[in-house]
């Protein structure tokens, strides 16, 4: 396995379509950055949920995936599963969210979810991220569309029970769903571990980026 080191990452955007996408998609992610990377900067959209219990899980969840960062969170009100209806609308909020900040990173959903939410959102985020190394994230769930990743990124076993414990402990609202679990979360992080040598990982679909051969 061939490893790149990208550069220290002082501030990150997180965009998700619903409450829980993102903390699905990186939740492992997150809380290594958070405590490798003290003073950490992390800005997360979501589309929908807003002024709903979803969006206060949401808040709480985040504030426990990203802890002792500096973390702001919008979370809009387009109707859930109608994210192609409203192409003005999450075109709209990407552009606001986008102007005032200036991160390192972006994660943001692969274009191949089948979810139409989900691929909407994929699909805009890179024409107002124009220049940014944005990472496509995948979110577990009832379709067959988990993507061929390209990058990796490893954990330990302990990370990656802390965020399937996380996981079930601040999104109450999605416990009955039959995928929702500690063993479906695990399992796939297990996954990911393997195709990259690790005991856990999660993984990314990397569309377009630019290396630096050489120097400092």
């Amino acid at each position: 396995m061939i490893g790149l080191s990208a550069a220290p990452v002082a501030e990150i955007a997180v965009l998700g379509a619903h409450c829980d996408d993102i903390a699905i998609g990186l939740g492992a992610t997150l809380l290594t950055l958070a405590r490798r990377t003290p003073g950490l900067r992390v800005h997360a959209l979501v589309l929908s949920g807003a002024a709903t219990p979803r969006a206060d899980e949401e808040r709480s969840a985040l504030a426990a995936f990203c802890p002792d960062a500096e973390l702001a969170l919008t979370v809009g009100d387009l109707p859930d599963g109608h994210a192609p209806a409203h192409w003005d609308r999450v075109k709209h909020a990407l552009r606001a969210f986008r102007d005032p900040i200036a991160p390192d990173l972006v994660f943001a959903p692969q274009r191949r979810d089948a979810h139409q939410d989900h691929r909407v959102l994929a699909e805009l985020v890179p024409t107002e991220f124009r220049d940014h190394l944005i990472l496509g994230y995948e979110i577990l769930k009832w379709e067959t569309d988990t993507p061929r990743p390209t990058v990796f990124h490893p954990v330990g076993t302990e990370i990656a029970e802390e965020k399937a414990r996380l996981l079930h402990e601040h999104y109450r609202s999605q416990r009955e769903r039959d995928w929702f679990d500690e063993q479906a979360f695990l399992g796939l992080t297990r996954l990911r571990g393997v195709q990259c040598r690790a005991p856990h990982a999660e993984a990314f679909v990397l569309e377009k980026a630019v290396i630096t051969l050489g120097g400092k």
